[in-house]
């Protein structure tokens, strides 16, 4: 399976690979752990694919499979236009770094995006959709659109680890903090995929998702709505420096030992040392992104 393939397409090479039969159950969290993505985008691939006819959906129970694959994954991929899928995917990350480096000014037409790069009308409405909802562009009143002021440079970056270094460490602290065994098993289950190959292999998208899931559940695990809702509201619009800063994966194996002591940590409620861990954790990604903040700019 090619990690540049979309969500949907190594969806379909699952259900190949696993050799699903009709009525298989297509559970969002099981695919999720398998694709080292959060479950937003599998829960979009999945309604997709309930649209195509290739899965239904059933009220309270979920999707399901309609039949088996009759061909390749490929020929499916292109009957169910998810080579366009894939395009928009890589015209997004082209719009993100042009945006990065100062080739895209703050304001922009829909137009100029479109012969920019190529793009259908479907194709172009896609990409802009996923930025708007990334938080990282908006649609002008009357004409035209413009990208966020936040986050597009590499101080902003260091500004929101600095956030979540205040913020994550206490929320390992709030009173009846619990962090379910599932939760953790599926996280130690990421890291070690990437310690095993992952840092090489992964999309940048993949890495994204996966850093967010884990520290987005370590927070959950406070109870606390305020925490939660913080950190999600952070790691949406840090998207965009976030896969800048992966052109160097060097400090990824540390990352994946640190989180890894943390869940041990956490596991046995050690929740002071698992506090201070964290705030370890984020001080030294901190140290680590100075050093590189020549990718960061333009």
């Amino acid at each position: 399976m090619r990690p540049e393939q979309s969500i949907t397409t190594q969806i379909l090479g699952l259900i190949e690979s696993d050799d699903m039969k009709a009525g298989a159950h297509m559970r969002a969290q099981p695919l999720a752990d398998r694709l080292r993505v959060s479950r937003s985008p599998v829960n979009d691939a999945l309604s997709f694919l309930a649209e195509k006819g290739v899965l239904v959906r059933q009220p309270n129970r979920g999707y399901f499979l309609v039949e088996p694959l009759s061909e390749s994954v490929e020929a499916t991929a292109r009957r169910l236009g998810l080579e366009d899928s894939d395009t928009v995917t890589e015209v997004y990350f082209r719009i993100a770094d042009d945006r990065l480096s100062g080739a895209l000014p703050g304001e922009f037409t829909e137009v100029m995006l479109k012969q920019r790069y190529g793009l259908t009308p479907a194709q172009l409405n896609a990409v802009l959709a996923r930025i708007a909802s990334e938080g990282w562009a908006e649609r002008k009143p009357g004409y035209g659109w413009e990208f966020s002021s936040m986050l597009t440079t590499a101080d902003s970056l260091l500004q929101s680890y600095r956030l979540r270094l205040a913020l994550e460490p206490a929320a390992l602290l709030e009173p009846g903090y619990h962090l379910a065994p599932g939760v953790i098993a599926r996280c130690r289950a990421a890291e070690l995929h990437l310690l095993n190959g992952g840092i090489e292999t992964d999309t940048a998208d993949q890495m994204h998702d996966r850093g967010v899931r884990f520290h987005e559940s370590v927070v959950e695990g406070c109870g606390n709505a305020f925490f939660i809702d913080t950190i999600r509201r952070v790691n949406r619009v840090r998207r965009l420096l976030s896969y800048r800063s992966m052109k160097d994966r060097s400090r990824y194996k540390e990352h994946c030992q640190q989180h890894l002591h943390l869940l041990d940590l956490i596991e046995r409620g050690h929740n002071d040392d698992a506090s201070k861990a964290m705030q370890d954790h984020l001080s030294s990604t901190l140290r680590n992104l100075k050093k590189i903040t020549g990718i960061l700019k333009s």
